[in-house]
Order: structure tokens, then C-alpha cells, then sequence
């Protein structure tokens, strides 16, 4: 079973999470009409539908990894900053991460192009409680570039609340027992296209405590 080694933020407190699923939760912006305009846009380049929204996409846990270094296959792969809510012997925490996921595939079947590539998390998380409750995920932002370039910025607000998330996840999918990731969504990409680079770097700032991040750079397979 795949361990993620990952430390609480403030009180350095270690947690072995062995996430018992991977659920990559994809259209969660909370403006519908967006949604639907952004499902058109992906058509155009070939890209299906999902056949509900938001979609939960159940993946294999031991794609997650907290390496700087991740393999990938192919030069048409991207990355995506992304919340990243975990729950671990119960207790929920906050996290950042890559929905990291190959384009090329994506066209054809996008539950396979996302299983085609790990998915990196930064290794400190900030811990919300016995549910998941964040008063501040309003004020929360979220960035990334790519090879040093902007390539995402905004606010968190603009997706769906993670307990909104985990309720339609559950009614989708059914309950999960044990430890469990979940990838909240991402935000729009500045210049409106995927760039297929090297070097990754993530950044989820919250109010009053100090930014996740992460960076990490892909090598071939």
C-alpha cells in the first residue's frame, strides 16, 4: 500500500497516510454556466464530455507521490495546481497538489490520461479537523508556473467548498472506510492553452499561515 510521508504545518506532527482511494475530482468551478463554456472549448480540441459534473475520476493511490522528481511518459503532459483534501485516521487536513495528466490521451479517454501520470502533493498539509471545515477557504489563493512562467492565479472561491466535494463524491462513488485523497480542481490557465514543460511549482496561500507549495520537475520514463 502506497505511504505518503506528510507533516502538519505549525507543529511539525508526521503523518503516514495510507490512502485507501485516489479520487481526482474534475469541473468544479462553482459558476455552471463557466463549466459548460469550458466543456465546449475542450470539445473543439477533441476532448469528450464527462458524462456527469462535477466528475470523480477513481484512481490508483499508488500514482500520489511527494518526490521533487516524477517519470512521465511522452512530452505532451501538464500540470495543474490543485487543493487537496486528505483524511487521515479520521481527521481531515488541507493540502496542494498536480492533477499532472497527458494531454495527448486526454482526447481519446480522460480517466486513462490522468491514470497515465503521477500525481505529486507537497509534503506539508494544514490540519482542518474531524470534517472538513476551512471559515478562510474564500480567501484562500492558489498559483502555479511552469518553467518559471505564470501560468495559473486566482482564488480558490472560484471552485467548489471541499465539503461540497466530499458529499457528491460520497453520493457518486459510495463511502470510503479509510484514508483517502481527494484533488479538489484546478482554476483557468492564463494564456487559455496547456504548456508542456519541465519544472512544476505549486502555491495554495491561506490567511494568517504560511503558503503550501511544492516543486517538481518530470523526466521520462
Amino acid at each position: 500500500m502506497t505511504t505518503l510521508d506528510l507533516t502538519v504545518a505549525g507543529s511539525g506532527k508526521r503523518l503516514p497516510v495510507r490512502p485507501e482511494k485516489l479520487i481526482v475530482a474534475g469541473y468544479t468551478a462553482r459558476d455552471e454556466a463557466a463549466v459548460a463554456r469550458h466543456i465546449e472549448e475542450l470539445a473543439a480540441i477533441g476532448v469528450p464530455p464527462p458524462p456527469a459534473v462535477p466528475m470523480f475520476y477513481d484512481l490508483d493511490p499508488a500514482l500520489l507521490s511527494t518526490d521533487t522528481t516524477v517519470p512521465v511518459g511522452g512530452k505532451a503532459t501538464s500540470g495543474e495546481v490543485e487543493p487537496v483534501l486528505i483524511r487521515h485516521d479520521g481527521t481531515y487536513y488541507l493540502g496542494v497538489g498536480s492533477d499532472h495528466t497527458d494531454r495527448e490521451l486526454e482526447r481519446d479517454d480522460i480517466a486513462a490520461s490522468k491514470a497515465a501520470c503521477p500525481k505529486p502533493v507537497g509534503g506539508a498539509v494544514v490540519e482542518l479537523g474531524p470534517a472538513p471545515v476551512f471559515p478562510d477557504w474564500d480567501q484562500a489563493q492558489a498559483t502555479s508556473e511552469v518553467d518559471g512562467r505564470p501560468y495559473q492565479a486566482g482564488a480558490v472561491s472560484s471552485l467548489r467548498h471541499p465539503a461540497e466535494l466530499l458529499e457528491r463524491m460520497t453520493a457518486t462513488i459510495g463511502d470510503i472506510a479509510g484514508d483517502f485523497v481527494l484533488f479538489c480542481g484546478t482554476l483557468a490557465l492564463i494564456g487559455g492553452e496547456f504548456v508542456h514543460g519541465d519544472e512544476w511549482s505549486l502555491s495554495l496561500t491561506l490567511p494568517a499561515a504560511a503558503p503550501l507549495t511544492h516543486t517538481y520537475t518530470t523526466t521520462p520514463r
